[in-house]
């Protein structure tokens, strides 16, 4: 007979990765990680986002030893290579939008689930580019005033107003640009013994 899986917990507070995993309809709950998320020097992007992916849902597992984690972290870099991160600001965000404008920006996603159980870990890392329109000042401050991305890496909120500041988006998984790619999620979570569709 089949062992039951691992309750699953979500390693975040980020509603919009609650509302991407709430699309697998599969119970699960959140729980915030108390993790450092500062980068270290030296650190490339790509290292930074697969790190915090792994140390957010290390973090959840060590109060839930029994527990199925999901850990996550995405960052914007910009064509410069310079990492983007939460603007927090009105006047940050039309700042990074202004910067971004006519470039390509790449939005690295970070995906783990372990298993606290085993201590076994998948993790991987999702890389999708996102091409800005050509955005003028007046453009860049009714999107910023509308949809608030003040909380969102480069600024931009994909599922809402701000996909109309895109030229073209090219990803793997469509749902990683916000937060959760579900695809490599699905994978994961079915290697570890959940049955999803």
């Amino acid at each position: 007979m089949p062992h039951a899986p691992a309750p699953l917990i979500l390693a975040s507070t980020s509603v919009y990765r609650r509302s991407l995993l709430e699309r697998l309809q599969i119970p699960f709950r959140c729980v915030a990680p108390d993790t450092d998320e500062t980068a270290r020097d030296g650190e490339s992007p790509e290292a930074l986002v697969r790190r915090l992916s792994l140390a957010k849902a290390e973090a959840v597992a060590a109060i839930h030893p029994d527990a199925l984690i999901i850990g996550g972290d995405q960052v914007a870099v910009g064509p410069d290579g310079i990492i983007l991160g939460k603007p927090g600001t009105v006047e940050r965000a039309c700042a990074q939008l202004a910067r971004l404008s006519g470039q390509p920006v790449r939005f690295l996603s970070g995906l783990c689930l372990l298993d606290a159980r085993t201590v076994h870990s998948q993790l991987e890392m999702i890389v999708t580019t996102v091409r800005f329109r050509v955005l003028d000042e007046a453009t860049i401050r009714r999107y910023v005033e509308r949809d608030r991305p003040l909380d969102c890496a480069g600024a931009l909120r994909s599922e809402a107003l701000g996909i109309a500041l895109c030229e073209a988006i090219d990803s793997d998984d469509p749902t990683a640009l916000m937060g959760l790619p579900l695809i490599r999620l699905a994978a994961m979570l079915r290697n570890a013994g959940h049955a999803l569709p």
